[in-house]
């Protein structure tokens, strides 16, 4: 499998990106093969020689770089030798199977879906998050792709993540959630009572109603559905949530007797680990004709580690495949425009 790695995106580049693709060279295989993408003597000047029997790592050339504030579109069309762009381009071409970035989310989504096209039947891409809770994973979609949704991409969100969820978490009946204001059904906008409909008519969806955020957390469902806009806000609020309860933990054990606070450190470290999103390396770009990874602007190099064997499980299952077939299959009617 040939991976292509953007080099250059992300806080932390290229330094931790570099770090992360020395790290998962235990994961390759003997045809399996890493490329990072950048300015070429940035990346050298960090690359020791890494061949080996099972795979190798070599650098592709783009001398631009797409920096986290720039406006997407723009940006791309300005800097077409961009490690962004090269990197989607290569997907376009077939001289990669997957492709990973933890750089500017809009610009790469926009290059992805632009250069890889849709999977056939996707109406519109979403990115899906695993979030690590007590209950189990629960994946939510989307989370940024698209903040303007109609009800027909709802339902693939819901579809998408559904098969994802099944076969790469082992879920064999993933519950399905729509996010709302409230559980009943005369709850939400037009857009989510329309989607709730779509969702309902799909006998093979484990549809289990709206859901509100608190249940993302509580075991009510394994698939959180919503448009990008709620689903950003919910990520980046989980996000700085758990941050500052950890804080607050650390504070409240320093300020007690000492001994007491290294007891408890082997404590907090491991629910740390346990809920650390970086396990599961990076965010899927769900519908799009190939393997897309979108990781954090603040990844390390366990996460590039870890999307990097992420994109290989999502390649090996064919989860693409099984999206096609199924909404080439499902008895739900989308014909309306509206939807």
């Amino acid at each position: 499998m040939r991976i292509a790695i953007d080099a250059m995106g992300g806080d932390n580049a290229p330094d931790e990106i570099i770090a992360g693709v020395l790290e998962s060279m235990e994961l390759l295989g003997e045809n399996d093969e890493l490329i990072l993408v950048g300015p070429q003597d940035v990346i050298e000047s960090q690359l020791p020689p890494v061949k080996s029997h099972k795979g190798a790592v070599r650098v592709v050339h783009a001398p631009d770089v797409i920096s986290m504030d720039e406006t997407p579109v723009e940006s791309l069309r300005k800097k077409r030798k961009s490690s962004i762009a090269v990197i989607a381009k290569m997907a376009k071409l077939n001289q990669v199977d997957a492709v990973i970035s933890a750089g500017n989310t809009g610009a790469s989504v926009a290059a992805f879906q632009m250069r890889m096209r849709n999977l056939s039947g996707v109406n519109r891409p979403g990115i899906a998050v695993v979030f690590p809770t007590f209950e189990g994973p629960v994946t939510i979609c989307d989370v940024g792709a698209n903040i303007v949704c109609k009800p027909l991409n709802l339902y693939q969100y819901g579809v998408m993540a559904m098969i994802y969820s099944k076969h790469l978490h082992g879920i064999e009946n993933p519950r399905v959630g729509l996010m709302s204001i409230g559980q009943e059904d005369a709850k939400g906008n037009e857009v989510v009572k329309k989607a709730r409909e779509l969702m309902k008519s799909d006998p093979n969806m484990n549809f289990v109603g709206n859901i509100e955020g608190r249940d993302i957390f509580n075991g009510i469902c394994d698939i959180a559905v919503c448009d990008g806009f709620v689903g950003n806000v919910i990520l980046k609020l989980t996000e700085g949530l758990v941050d500052g309860l950890f804080k607050a933990i650390k504070h409240e054990l320093m300020t007690e007797k000492l001994k007491l606070a290294m007891e408890f450190k082997p404590v907090i470290t491991r629910i740390y680990r346990k809920y650390d999103y970086n396990v599961y390396g990076g965010a899927l770009l769900l519908g799009i004709n190939g393997t897309a990874l979108i990781c954090h602007g603040s990844s390390k190099s366990r996460t590039i580690k870890n999307a990097i064997s992420a994109s290989k499980s999502f390649y090996t299952e064919k989860i693409n495949d099984k999206i096609v077939e199924y909404l080439s299959q499902t008895s739900v009617r989308t014909d309306d425009e509206s939807r």
